[in-house]
């Protein structure tokens, strides 16, 4: 190697350095914009709710349990739910649905008191129950592990709560006595929880919620430790129960089978954020946003990569939708709400930031602020220039204003499998453009039908076929959309334009 190339080599390696160095100041900077910006969060939060704590709370006169603007920040200031509302009425079953880590356990512990509420309102029976203990709160609770005590008796197991609250011991008789019997469990009130299945030992957790006559039961995840065939039993066993107590339930799941089939309606959750509420038929039909589309549904909804055009939806080389001028004030009307909810949100980082700067300013001079706003929007404006979410949100904004100025712009396509329905069985022809022809990459059969997966434009798209037709990989099929079922997604957010309102 010459002199040259070892100097060559060197400057490389020093510049590789240098860029390391820079790249892990870069981010040390970021982070401490984080951890400062959660602090802000954080001290704005409570103070908030000291103060909200001073003024009388009215609970809404038509909810039973009512969660106004729920907040909840662990010690370590990181959010585990963010800005929870959810009014629910006398004897719905509400079930918060979600992947692991998404802040439904979270929520339904805050509801049973089990946390603390960091800030926001919670009512139970018209009550305010922030505060109230939660052997106050008239709440039984079933968790996901049965929890029994491996030494007593299923009746002692079912009985044992009540004795601890001093129940007196015929009353105690007869309540465990009818929930074995609600539960077709009588016969196993000598045993104890060694010598029950699984299912049986689920019965006396349920039972053991049942005895204390609550006003409400919270359910987290009680079926996720059985199997699939007992599980799908015990999904009909809980919803009789429920109806026949006619109690109010909340039940918490991962699994979207047993939230489409068991709730009246369902909170969906995502990193601490809800992204919809609504009945199952409201949810399946008009996802709010393609996480949504993609969680719930059996396959999930087929999302694929279109052109939004003012007269029609371009699918690559595979045709056209046409459109109304219904989705065309759909789509302005979105965008234009989203650069407006982005400017809201950057004027309330900036408004939090001037705050937390001030308050700096008087701890260092024993309460006094020697700072006006106007002295400290530098700083603040520099630490924005910094912070991840103020950069996702102009870059949000010059996005957006670019979707409603330009002739066409990317969107995504949403259609559920069985709204993409084969030619030979559909009725959903109007002319010939409306047929599209796909190819078969894999067809799974169901036994009265396939979920094919066809090759649409480069994209995997899942159709439902007639179990009757001879299907062989890579032959050609002709398919047909049911364009009354179909959702637009924006690309960048994933938002439904289109959203689905309550009438």
């Amino acid at each position: 190697m010459t002199k040259e190339e070892k100097e060559l080599k060197k400057a490389e390696r020093l510049a590789t350095k240098e860029n390391a160095k820079a790249k892990e100041k870069e981010l040390e900077e970021s982070e401490r914009v984080l951890a400062k910006k959660r602090e802000v969060v954080y001290q704005e939060m409570i103070a908030k709710q000291k103060e909200s704590l001073k003024h009388e709370k009215i609970a809404p006169k038509d909810s039973y349990i009512s969660l106004q603007h729920i907040n909840k920040i662990y010690p370590n200031r990181v959010q585990a739910v963010y800005d929870f509302n959810l009014e629910i009425k006398q004897k719905e079953f509400i079930v918060f649905v979600g992947p692991s880590g998404c802040g439904k356990s979270t929520t339904l512990r805050m509801i049973a008191g089990l946390e603390d509420i960091t800030g926001g309102d919670l009512f139970i029976d018209h009550e305010f129950a922030n505060e109230l203990e939660p052997k106050d709160r008239d709440v039984a609770m079933v968790f996901q592990s049965y929890a029994l005590y491996p030494h007593m008796t299923v009746y002692e197991n079912m009985a044992f709560g009540l004795q601890m609250r001093h129940v007196d011991k015929d009353e105690i008789d007869r309540r465990v006595r009818h929930a074995a019997e609600i539960l077709q469990i009588t016969e196993y009130l000598d045993r104890k929880p060694k010598a029950l299945s699984g299912g049986q030992c689920q019965r006396v957790a349920l039972g053991r919620a049942i005895v204390k006559d609550a006003k409400v039961f919270l359910m987290d995840e009680p079926l996720s430790n059985l199997d699939a065939k007992l599980r799908v039993q015990m999904r009909s066993e809980i919803v009789k129960l429920h109806n026949s107590l006619g109690a109010t339930t909340i039940y918490v799941t991962h699994d979207q089978i047993e939230a489409m089939t068991m709730a009246t309606r369902i909170v969906i959750m995502s990193k601490g954020v809800v992204q919809q509420i609504g009945s199952p038929r409201i949810i399946y039909n008009h996802p709010a946003n393609t996480f949504v589309a993609s969680f719930i549904g059996s396959p999930a909804m087929n999302i694929v990569n279109a052109t939004y055009t003012k007269k029609a939806i371009q699918l690559g080389e595979k045709g056209s939708i046409k459109i109304g001028k219904d989705v065309v004030e759909a789509h302005d009307k979105f965008y234009k709400g989203e650069i407006e909810k982005a400017h809201a949100r950057l004027a309330e980082i900036k408004e939090l930031l001037v705050k937390f700067a001030l308050d700096e300013d008087a701890k260092k001079h024993k309460g006094e602020t020697t700072l006006t706003p106007e002295a400290v929007m530098p700083q603040v404006e520099a630490e924005m220039l910094q912070d991840e979410e103020t950069i996702k949100l102009n870059k949000n904004i010059k996005y957006f204003e670019e979707c409603l100025a330009a002739e066409s712009h990317k969107i995504l396509f949403g259609i559920r499998p069985e709204d993409v329905v084969e030619v030979g069985k559909s009725s959903l022809i109007k002319n010939p453009s409306d047929v599209i022809k796909a190819t078969l990459t894999i067809a799974e059969l169901l036994g009265n039908e396939y979920y094919a997966h066809l090759d649409f434009n480069g994209q995997d798209l899942i159709g439902k076929v007639d179990a009757e037709l001879l299907l062989d990989n890579g032959q050609d099929i002709n398919v047909v959309f049911n364009l009354d079922k179909y959702s637009l997604f924006d690309d960048v957010t994933g938002k439904n334009i289109n959203p689905y309102v309550e009438k």
